[in-house]
């Protein structure tokens, strides 16, 4: 049976009702000031999450009008305690840098139905266009100040099925931050009654602290970064490096790199890598190990997706190429952040080798400099890479370059184990992000030591892709 898609009949979502949820317990209005890692991307990013695995005769015992209840008073029982997220980004006066006001304007959630059944929708693993009509989009006229930070959409089906649409804001929450918060929120929301609700979330730790730049500069000053100069930023080196070499490729500035409103549409594609596709791509380019393996499933794969996209999409051999990888810095300044810290913490890593390097470098020595970059980010390259930021365009986003590889790991944060009903999501699927490039490595919900790999392609570059990703695994 064909996926149901945007364009078929089957596929209207009717909206019933949208209401304003304020917190619970109103805090008192205040800035909070933002970290030039919160500001990076003020954008929602959006996560739909199918539940049809309930028992059949809970699924008619639920109402429409039941779970979207249920789901508004846990919200506003969570925005009690997670209170920045009901208000609203706002320009500082004096630079127009962005931070968050905590006014209690509230998140926004929608109910809807539509006659679909989830089984129409394929695998759900699979972008579907239809699945953007899951999630409540307000309009949007470029002033992030009239934004609301959480927006959610719960939808009816036909087999009596249920998603629920959610879109942060990700100046609001990093990756591990949603998870915490929308693990609260699902504990909040009792839909099915008498679930367990012994997934109890630590209080959420708002002020962003050592992260924002006068603190970092302040506690160098003071000894509590290292003097060392040598741990230079090299994600923003690299960076540079890469644009420059585009400008000369086209004889200077302006870039004709290709925005938004420009690009060949990207199209998202997910890679569903079996543990023993892992185990045989691990045997395969290291032969002479004998039992467990020295090095992480994450290592090994994202040495094989930068050799694959990058053979894919053509880069010639002296053309300098890099890979990219989100670093997690809760453990990485001094003091650690909180546990339960709620804002952006993280900063990207980077390796860079031209591409004929790539193609002869073994997996060991590309895990080896993955390691190397990694042992790199310590609190002077945090330091240092919030000051690159600085001079930042809010909202800005990475060029789309062939010769960057990004990759963002979720696998610590399987998402599909949020429970809003009794059991797990049958399927946690991120919608098209600000960067459809990144590659994001998820936890499978169906087989254990997998992982799906959801990343944006260009048609053209499909075929390619497939091959070298696929068959240079076996």
């Amino acid at each position: 049976m064909a996926a149901t898609q945007a364009n078929d009949p089957r596929s209207i979502v009717s909206i019933s009702k949208i209401v304003s949820v304020n917190p619970k317990l109103v805090q008192p209005q205040r800035v909070l000031t933002l970290s030039n890692l919160d500001r990076q991307c003020p954008h929602l990013m959006h996560l739909v999450f199918f539940y049809n695995n309930l028992p059949h005769q809970r699924l008619n015992d639920l109402s429409l009008n039941s779970v979207f209840c249920s789901l508004k008073s846990g919200l506003e029982d969570t925005l009690a305690l997670w209170y920045p997220a009901a208000g609203r980004l706002w320009p500082n006066q004096s630079d127009g840098k962005l931070n968050l006001w905590c006014n209690n304007h509230g998140a926004v959630l929608a109910e809807a139905e539509t006659s679909a059944k989830i089984s129409q929708l394929g695998n759900l693993s699979e972008y579907n266009e239809f699945f953007e009509k899951l999630v409540y989009k307000p309009a949007f006229d470029g002033n992030f100040s009239n934004m609301p930070l959480i927006v959610a959409q719960v939808t009816k089906f036909g087999c009596g099925g249920y998603s629920i649409g959610i879109g942060t804001s990700h100046s609001l929450f990093d990756g591990p931050a949603t998870y915490d918060f929308l693990r609260a929120w699902a504990s909040n929301s009792e839909i099915v009654k008498g679930r367990s609700r012994s997934d109890e979330v630590p209080k959420p730790v708002h002020e962003r602290g050592i992260l924002l730049r006068g603190t970092l500069e302040e506690a160098r000053e003071t000894g509590n970064f290292p003097s060392d100069t040598s741990s230079r930023t090299m994600a923003v080196d690299h960076l540079y490096h890469l644009i420059m070499q585009t400008a000369c490729a086209q004889k200077g500035f302006p870039l004709q790199i290709e925005t938004p409103s420009n690009s060949k549409k990207c199209v998202l594609k997910t890679y569903h890598v079996s543990g023993a596709m892992t185990e045989n791509l691990k045997r395969k380019h290291f032969p002479m190990q004998r039992g467990s393996f020295p090095f992480s499933t994450f290592e090994v794969l994202a040495a094989h997706l930068w050799k694959a996209r990058s053979k894919a999409l053509g880069v010639k051999k002296e053309k300098q190429v890099c890979l990219q990888f989100a670093v997690d810095i809760r453990n990485k300044t001094k003091p650690a952040l909180p546990k339960c810290f709620s804002g952006n913490a993280y900063v990207l890593a980077s390796i860079m080798m031209s591409m004929g390097e790539l193609e002869n470098a073994s997996y060991e020595s590309i895990i080896e400099k993955i390691r190397e970059a990694k042992n790199k980010v310590n609190e002077d390259y945090v330091r240092s890479y919030v000051e690159a930021l600085e001079g930042a365009e809010q909202g800005s986003s990475l060029p789309p370059l062939k010769e960057l590889t990004l990759v963002s790991d979720w696998t610590r944060m399987p998402f599909h184990n949020i429970q809003f009903f009794h059991g797990k999501a049958t399927y946690a699927s991120p919608l098209a992000t600000p960067i459809p490039q990144v590659a994001y490595f998820m936890q499978s919900p169906t087989h254990n030591m997998a992982v799906d790999i959801r990343i944006g392609l260009e048609a053209e570059h499909i075929t390619a892709f497939n091959h070298c990703f696929l068959t240079m695994a076996s």
